[in-house]
């Protein structure tokens, strides 16, 4: 049996708690053993981190310590894989480069804030995005900073309403790569729990979960 550990905290406008049971549900349901833990120390635990397939942040800005740090970097580079969503994942620890450049990227706008716009997929052929239509959202479009070498999974464009100087920005949503020997996935979409609840979104989820499982 594949084991997965969640971990969230952080920022409770996020609904981390929320989203950490949807997850674990996802995975159980995949028959994986899933721990649960509302500690970023979690991570500095050698014997758990060794052992875990998966690893699901659900943690929005806050502080990491080396220890814990360190002992996530050194799990997925070993091969765990790691899967998370928006906020939860991609603004974690601003001011830790290291954890960015696993992640493959940082968000930094979202401009509007709660906006109708679209999400176009544009890897059909991927098992992530396979069989999913563009869809609609309405939720926070994220602008972030991304990795060049990200293997972009889906899309949104910026209309630029509320940020003139970015109108017809082609922006990644939905992302996968790989860190040392760990495959990493992210998506930008779920704000919170409701947003989770898109179907679209939520299948992205449960697949790129068991994507990135060791």
């Amino acid at each position: 049996m594949k084991s997965a550990l969640i971990v969230w905290g952080g920022w409770d406008g996020h609904e981390p708690q929320l989203g950490a049971e949807l997850a674990a549900a996802l995975l159980k349901e995949a028959g994986y053993h899933v721990t649960v833990r509302d500690t970023l120390e979690a991570y500095a635990d050698q014997t758990v981190m060794a052992a875990v397939d998966l690893i699901v942040p659900v943690w929005t800005m806050d502080v990491i310590s080396d220890a814990a740090l360190n002992g996530l970097l050194a799990a997925v580079r070993n091969g765990a894989g790691i899967a998370g969503w928006h906020g939860t994942m991609g603004d974690s620890f601003r001011d830790r480069t290291d954890y960015q450049f696993m992640v493959g990227g940082q968000w930094v706008a979202h401009p509007g804030n709660t906006i109708d716009y679209t999400v176009n997929i544009i890897d059909h052929n991927d098992p992530i995005t396979a069989g999913i239509a563009d869809f609609p959202m309405r939720s926070e479009q994220y602008y972030l900073h991304v990795d060049p070498s990200n293997h972009v999974l889906a899309t949104t464009t910026f209309s630029g309403v509320d940020a003139p100087w970015i109108a017809g920005t082609v922006m990644p949503v939905v992302w996968k790569r790989v860190y040392g020997a760990g495959r990493v996935f992210y998506s930008s979409l779920g704000h919170n729990r409701q947003d989770l609840d898109v179907p679209q979104v939520k299948e992205i989820l449960r697949r790129g979960m068991l994507w990135a499982s060791r």
